[in-house]
């Protein structure tokens, strides 16, 4: 029998919480990086390569991979964790981003939207009803209620529409969702940069009921302090005993800062698509791998980092596998990526526990402004 889903706050710094979520495929500490996933895979990556940065779940999408191989066949297959390898918990998407992100090949109505595949031009229609059904097949631990990820900008009015709409959806995903021990489903605030709209939707959703609660429609152009102001207003209108999530963000600054707001799960596609493009994030901020400066660099790309790009080559050789555009490069600076987020998380779950996040955040905000060291001349 799988554990019930629930939440256990075990430590506290200010807003910022140190916990632990249990779900039907395992235990997830937070504050918690989720790497993407959109297709059954972590790009670049093998799964057992993932769990060995630290991770402890993936995210996967429900629009894409309804069109690709299609939720009903992965459900012949065993569900998402046996098809993609991956013992421990998984989130999925509800397909509401797409939403925003697909508005050339989407028909939005009141009911739900009608997609165009963007493979082969195919017809595809999502619903609160057929989101929770794809998500059921996929075997997700955490189901995202169906929504309208609002785009940035809008107008009050819009984003005030748009709100009510994923209201009237949630309400919706809710009566889908199908029960069962072990497995959650999270509402969506919407509401734009708004506070009357996140405030609204914040009720809304505690009124429907949830297992978690995500902050949805950020990191879409408002920038990080206009991010932030929202966050201020809508974190602490949320439950005390429920999983907070804050959908695609982002930078470790921007994590950080969510973190000390009371946020306790991330995604973000950033640190697998910049491994793929030559940049790697380090505790003294990014480095451009393609740059010429590191073609004679015999250093590792980071002192201390336990991850094989950092323990076995060269910036040297790493710049040598960009420049030539060998696969080998991309699988080695994501991994690096991916390494530096979790230990990012991990550092944060201890500077909690210790009551020193503030500290921490300083400390963090400082080394990084120092910028990347160049190699020694001579």
């Amino acid at each position: 029998m799988p554990p019930s889903f629930h939440y256990d706050c075990l430590a506290r710094d200010g807003a910022a919480r140190l916990g632990r979520l249990h779900t039907a495929h395992g235990a997830i500490d937070t504050p918690a990086f989720m790497p993407v996933g959109t297709a059954a895979t972590v790009k670049a990556m093998q799964p057992e390569s993932v769990a060995a940065t630290g991770a402890q779940i993936l995210l996967g999408n429900t629009y894409h991979l309804m069109l690709r191989p299609g939720a009903e066949r992965i459900e012949r297959l065993g569900g998402l964790h046996r098809f993609m390898n991956w013992p421990g918990p998984i989130l999925t998407d509800s397909g509401g981003f797409q939403v925003m992100s697909l508005a050339k090949l989407r028909k939005l109505d009141a009911d739900g939207v009608t997609f165009q595949s963007h493979h082969d031009g195919s017809s595809h229609r999502l619903t609160p009803e057929r989101s929770m059904q794809i998500q059921h097949c996929l075997d997700a631990d955490i189901t995202m209620a169906f929504d309208e990820c609002t785009p940035f900008p809008a107008t009050p009015a819009q984003a005030a529409e748009s709100m009510r709409l994923s209201m009237r959806w949630a309400v919706r995903s809710k009566e889908a969702f199908v029960p069962r021990p072990g497995y959650g489903l999270f509402g969506i605030v919407q509401g734009g940069i708004y506070p009357d709209l996140r405030a609204e939707s914040a009720a809304a959703l505690q009124e429907i009921g949830f297992d978690g609660y995500a902050v949805g429609g950020l990191a879409v152009g408002e920038g990080q302090e206009a991010m932030f102001a929202t966050l201020d207003v809508t974190v602490p209108l949320l439950p005390q005993d429920r999983p907070r999530y804050l959908m695609g963000v982002g930078r470790p600054s921007d994590i950080i800062g969510a973190v000390q707001r009371g946020i306790d799960m991330f995604d973000c596609v950033m640190p697998t698509r910049s491994g793929r493009t030559a940049q790697a994030f380090t505790r003294r901020g990014t480095v451009n791998l393609r740059n010429a400066r590191h073609q004679d660099d015999p250093r590792p790309l980071e002192e201390g980092c336990s991850c094989p790009a950092c323990q076995r080559y060269s910036r040297a050789y790493l710049h040598h596998l960009i420049r030539c555009e060998e696969i080998l490069g991309a699988m080695l600076l994501t991994w690096h990526n991916l390494q530096h987020y979790q230990d990012l998380m991990r550092d944060l779950r201890a500077a909690i526990a210790a009551g020193r996040l503030g500290a921490f955040a300083a400390e963090a905000a400082a080394t990084e402004a120092l910028g990347d060291i160049p190699p020694l001349a001579g």
